[in-house]
């Protein structure tokens, strides 16, 4: 018997009222909240802050941590939801603590996930107009609720588990790649020539053209600006492989996402990305790997608005191996790189059908014959 004819069996026959958020759960306010210039590098409790992440640790008596229970958290904007089972501290305003009343907790949470609108993760305050704009659905049976609410945290956590041990495996082969990416990229001192980014590759700025959003004719060419693609247009400007290198913006020196980046075939580019040509794929790549792995912030200029300019990007100083030594170099990296960003294969691509799978049985799981409006 499948899982979810497992699951029609165990509602056969019984009721289920839609009810609000507010009814089945109740706001847990922290006592004390801590600031991020307190927070502590190591230390016993956790501390999570509105972004809903785990961040360090922290020790000092002073602060009372919100007691070993069972939550929901998320913040005021953010669309991460979390599942929390043990202490820890609170690390900003905006951090939303709730707490199940006499449902499952884990039930309230999957249901959080499905019912959620993300819309909310923008409003200042969790009012109870909010809290009525989430229904979640509760088996009316005092007898048989909580263990048919058991049986669906039951299938969906195994896929949830599924998906943390792969990000757990992600996380740990990107420490790894950035390992070997830096003992790789480390030369000595008089081990090899140093070039400048000038001298390896040939700048194509001067065929760049921006074109306004409103001007853009819709097509299937990738239209390219500082990270990445930006929109699709119907005509392009190179046909190649080549380089882009972010010319400006705040990833310059936040770096969440790489600011070298190789694309090919037909394309159209924009002035807010730098463009290189290199005489090799290896040569290519390699200055792309060189790039993504160094401290940047010597050559740009401007505080409020970053730019890497094109006098700067060109003196750039790089380690200029041989060029077998730059194929085997490349050849180890890409292997990495497709194992830990490629979203076609590897780790990312297996997380992302883990989390689809999951989605899928959540909204099968949690498709109950709903009336117009719910109830209290």
């Amino acid at each position: 018997m499948s899982e979810l004819s497992y699951l029609e069996k165990l509602l056969d026959g019984v009721e289920v009222e839609w009810k609000t958020l507010g009814t089945v759960i109740k706001t847990v306010t922290a006592s004390s909240k801590l600031k991020s210039q307190a927070y502590r590098a190591s230390g016993k409790l956790p501390i999570v802050d509105q972004g809903i992440k785990f961040i360090a640790g922290y020790t000092d008596e002073d602060v009372t941590p919100i007691e070993a229970g069972k939550y929901i958290i998320f913040g005021d904007h953010s669309e991460h939801i979390k599942y929390v089972d043990f202490p820890f501290v609170q690390g900003a305003d905006g951090l939303k603590i709730l707490s199940p009343i006499s449902a499952n907790a884990k039930y309230i949470y999957h249901a959080f996930l499905k019912f959620y609108k993300k819309e909310l993760s923008y409003k200042r305050h969790w009012s109870t107009a909010q809290q009525t704009l989430i229904p979640i659905p509760c088996p009316d049976n005092p007898e048989k609720s909580l263990a048919i609410q058991s049986e669906i945290v039951r299938i969906l956590d195994k896929f949830t588990a599924l998906t943390a041990e792969l990000t757990a495996e992600l996380n740990m082969r990107k420490k790894q790649y950035n390992y070997y990416r830096d003992q790789l990229l480390s030369f000595e001192e008089g081990e090899v020539e140093w070039k400048t980014l000038g001298d390896l590759g040939e700048n194509l700025d001067s065929k760049r053209k921006p074109i306004t959003s409103g001007l853009r004719e819709a097509g299937s060419i990738p239209y390219y600006g500082a990270s990445g693609i930006v929109d699709y247009v119907k005509d392009y400007i190179f046909d190649g492989d080549f380089l882009l290198i972010s010319e400006d913006g705040a990833n310059l020196l936040a770096r969440n996402t790489p600011i070298a980046f190789s694309i090919s075939g037909k394309s159209w580019v924009n002035n807010h990305a730098h463009v290189i040509k290199f005489d090799s794929y290896a040569e290519r790549r390699y200055v792309e790997y060189y790039l993504n792995s160094i401290d940047l912030s010597p050559y740009i200029s401007g505080a409020a608005q970053p730019k890497l300019n094109k006098k700067n990007l060109e003196s750039i100083r790089i380690p200029n191996p041989s060029p077998e030594d730059k194929e085997r170099i490349v050849s180890i990296l890409d292997k990495f790189d497709a194992l830990t960003n490629s979203i076609s294969e590897g780790l990312p691509r297996e997380i992302e059908l883990r989390q689809k799978q999951y989605e899928y049985y959540r909204d099968l799981l949690f498709s109950f014959p709903k009336p117009e409006t719910a109830s209290n």
